[in-house]
């Protein structure tokens, strides 16, 4: 009796065979391979227990390479390098690194669920000459995935999701990321919102002048933000975190945005709202920016007239046409931004920011004084940072980081110069006073410069000081130097008034 292996090999045979004698059939005969392609298709489907679905490279007009394609290869490249015997190297657009992918007519297997496939690359040479605005247009590039019947649910509602999903976060991971900047004049015609350049800052966590402590609550919440997708679709909110850097010029507030989209792997857009004519152009700007992202806006009391209390209408303590005239004068003369708080606003926090997804909103400023209440509440910019002067902590950072020292005896003077006499001075400030001056110059040569700049600093503040009492003195006394001299005014009129009458008096 026959087993079963046998029987399956004996219907294999059988099949090949067939079809085999198809092909020569149809070579000879193809008018009557025609009519009888549908029947040994139904023959070959019923005994042939696998689906195969291709995957091409190029779709539609063929100008545009395929993303499901470009997934798919980024998905095999993982094992590709593992598994394959002949393999082939490039590097897609866009990415930082050499790509491994199967080369042609090469097949891999793969497990999802305890269920096998088989991938296979594939490609076809067209006989057809035709013109064609991409590359090797005679050849024809295809995916070919194969699995078992008994699998198809798995495969079809899963198993593709899964493909999909790792390679784009593969994609995203091997990407070349960017630093974007508005580009002005956008109302012009084929001109690209955004221009960039490759995002090739070194600024990390482990070298940013800061508190650890402060770092590690930090980098925590940004990791709690790439993984929430899930919760704040729960809750019902877009899925963007907005940050407000605030504090003196030098204390690092690029820098940590640097080191939140290197910690991240985010590209930047850096939004110049000065360029931006109106709030329809802020949302145009939204929508060109892609997931994973930080939108930076630098110095935002600097930025637009956007501070304090909002205006008041025109119209309310004045005539409308005057208005209305006033404000074709001003359109005349000068064509300027015409961003309101309300736009921004809801480019942060409105309806338009949840298009898209995964993006955190920076504003940097330095007087968080000057900003409006409703533009840095709790939902817009949710987390708030000083960026303080340099502390003894953030200085040992700074030393071991410029000089690689991280023990020497000039660190209890610094340490005294900034804790116990409170000197203000910058991490950009420390920095520039560690980093040696010359080739050779030594380690403790730097550290007593700090020194002297940190006691030169401490003199000019008492300088500051005793000008600013100085300054407030000088004022008061001009006060009351002008008050004495109203006064005495005041009393000469009295007196004069007074001789007026007393001679009208008199007369009468």
């Amino acid at each position: 009796m026959a087993t079963m292996g046998q029987l399956w090999a004996n219907t294999g045979s059988t099949l090949a065979t067939l079809m085999f004698t198809y092909t020569i059939f149809r070579r000879w005969f193809p008018h009557v391979g025609d009519y009888l392609e549908p029947f040994f298709q139904r023959l070959f489907s019923r005994f042939y227990p696998y689906i195969q679905i291709k995957f091409h490279e190029y779709s539609g007009e063929r100008f545009k390479r395929s993303e499901i394609y470009s997934g798919i290869q980024s998905y095999l490249s993982r094992d590709s390098s593992l598994r394959a015997k002949k393999l082939k190297a490039n590097t897609t657009k866009g990415s930082k690194s050499l790509v491994l992918s199967m080369d042609d007519r090469e097949e891999i297997t793969d497990e999802f669920e305890s269920v096998t496939v088989w991938w296979e690359s594939k490609k076809v040479r067209t006989t057809r000459q035709s013109f064609s605005f991409y590359p090797a247009a005679d050849e024809k590039r295809y995916y070919m995935l194969k699995f078992h019947r008994r699998d198809r649910e798995v495969i079809i509602e899963r198993y593709l999701e899964h493909v999909m999903k790792e390679g784009k976060m593969i994609e995203m991971k091997n990407r070349e990321r960017k630093l974007y900047s508005n580009t002005p004049g956008q109302n012009h015609r084929n001109q690209t919102k955004w221009s960039h350049v490759t995002f090739e800052h070194p600024a990390s966590f482990d070298t940013l002048a800061m508190e650890e402590k402060k770092k590690e609550e930090i980098k925590n919440d940004l990791v709690k933000f790439s993984k929430s997708k899930d919760y704040y679709k729960k809750i019902g909110k877009a899925w963007k975190r907005g940050y407000l850097l605030f504090g003196p010029p030098g204390t690092g507030k690029s820098t940590m945005i640097a080191a939140m989209a290197n910690f991240l792997e985010y590209d930047v857009y850096d939004l110049e709202l000065t360029t931006v004519m109106d709030n329809t152009q802020l949302r145009s700007l939204l929508i060109e920016t892609s997931t994973k992202s930080i939108i930076v806006i630098e110095d935002i009391d600097c930025s637009l007239n956007l501070t304090g209390q909002r205006k008041k209408k025109e119209e309310e303590d004045g005539d409308e046409k005057k208005a209305v005239e006033k404000k074709m004068k001003d359109e005349g003369e000068k064509k300027e931004s015409k961003v309101t708080l309300s736009g921004l606003l809801n480019f942060i926090d409105g309806l338009w920011s949840a298009c898209g997804g995964e993006r955190i909103i920076v504003f940097t400023t330095n007087f968080v004084d000057k900003l409006d209440p409703a533009l840095i509440r709790k939902g817009r910019m949710d987390k708030h940072i000083e960026m303080s002067y340099c502390g003894f902590e953030a200085f040992k950072l700074l030393a071991k980081n410029y000089l690689d020292v991280e023990k020497s005896e000039l660190f209890d003077e610094v340490k005294r110069l900034l804790e116990v006499e409170e000197i203000k001075m910058t991490p950009a400030d420390v920095g520039e006073n560690l980093l040696p001056k010359c080739e050779g110059e030594e380690a403790e040569t730097c550290l007593k410069r700090l020194v002297e700049a940190l006691k030169e600093e401490k003199e000019e503040a008492k300088r500051r000081v005793e000008e600013e009492s100085k300054q407030k003195n000088e004022e008061e006394e001009k006060k009351k130097r002008r008050k004495g001299k109203e006064e005495e005014m005041k009393a000469n009129k009295e007196e004069n008034k007074k001789k007026i009458e007393e001679n009208g008096e008199e007369e009468h």
